[in-house]
């Protein structure tokens, strides 16, 4: 049974995602529709890519993944299918997809020309749906589209190495529902530039000098409980998708605050790691 999974900044207000969902199965009754996120905040490519990136590779091969971010067809946003690591892309050709190809190359990519036989003013709900049920089939992406052999990039999402390789400048690029801020800095960027080094990573006011690889191993267990340092304790750690984040222990934006308003940090602030 094929997998076609759904990414958007629909919300769950309106009747979209209900719709797109109501069009699938109207093609394909044997198919599983998986809801990734419809909470993107509004045309939020980079957000969107990072939430795609890290969620896809968990989806069995060849699954089908529709990306409903800023997709209207335009002269300048054309929309495009891209098989890609094993799976295949639906989306505008807006840059989203060059996050995702950073360090995998497309296989083949195929700029969708079907629009002249859909009447649509939903390019989601008809254009796409229609790419999707048509690869879920069987079909090929060349019934769908001519191909061509570059994407838009998404630029400014890419980190800095000074000419010296003693210092990265990154960017937040997504701030998570506990508040939590994640830079664009990998940690195998992190690993090459640093070589073994020590570093201080500074945002703002905040400083790092060491980076967890899970949010406990900031906790000193061995202590006893009314000993730790715990809620509140700020750190750096390698997240779950490689990315340097920032974070605050079990910290919980509505009441004690978080990474992201207790550091001062909102979407592109800049992240650097200092070597010595």
């Amino acid at each position: 049974m094929p997998i076609i999974t759904l990414t958007t900044d629909f919300g769950e207000k309106d009747h979209f995602v209900g719709g797109v969902k109501g069009a699938i199965y109207s093609e394909l009754e044997d198919v599983r529709i998986v809801d990734i996120s419809h909470s993107i905040s509004p045309f939020h490519l980079t957000e969107a890519a990072y939430i795609i990136q890290n969620a896809y590779k968990s989806f069995p091969q060849g699954s089908i993944h529709i990306i409903g971010i800023d997709s209207g067809l335009t002269p300048e946003n054309k929309h495009v299918a891209v098989y890609l690591d094993g799976h295949y892309f639906i989306c505008a050709n807006n840059g989203i997809i060059s996050m995702l190809a950073s360090e995998i190359k497309p296989e083949k990519i195929v700029e969708i020309n079907i629009h002249d036989r859909i009447e649509s003013n939903f390019p989601v709900l008809d254009v796409f749906v229609k790419v999707a049920c048509h690869i879920a089939r069987g079909g090929t992406l060349e019934v769908i589209g001519k191909g061509i052999d570059t994407i838009k990039e998404l630029t400014g999402i890419r980190p800095v190495v000074n000419p010296e390789a003693s210092q990265i400048i990154g960017n937040v690029i997504y701030i998570d529902n506990y508040g939590n801020v994640v830079s664009n800095i990998t940690r195998s960027l992190f690993d090459k530039i640093g070589k073994g080094r020590s570093y201080k990573i500074m945002a703002r006011t905040a400083t790092f000098t060491e980076v967890f690889n899970n949010y406990s191993d900031a906790i000193n267990f061995d202590l006893p409980p009314e000993k730790r340092e715990e809620d509140g304790k700020k750190l750096a750690l390698w997240n779950s998708g490689e990315y340097l984040e920032l974070a605050i222990y079990k910290s919980n934006p509505s009441t004690v605050g978080s990474a992201s308003s207790l550091f001062g940090l909102e979407y592109r602030d800049t992240i650097s790691v200092n070597f010595e």
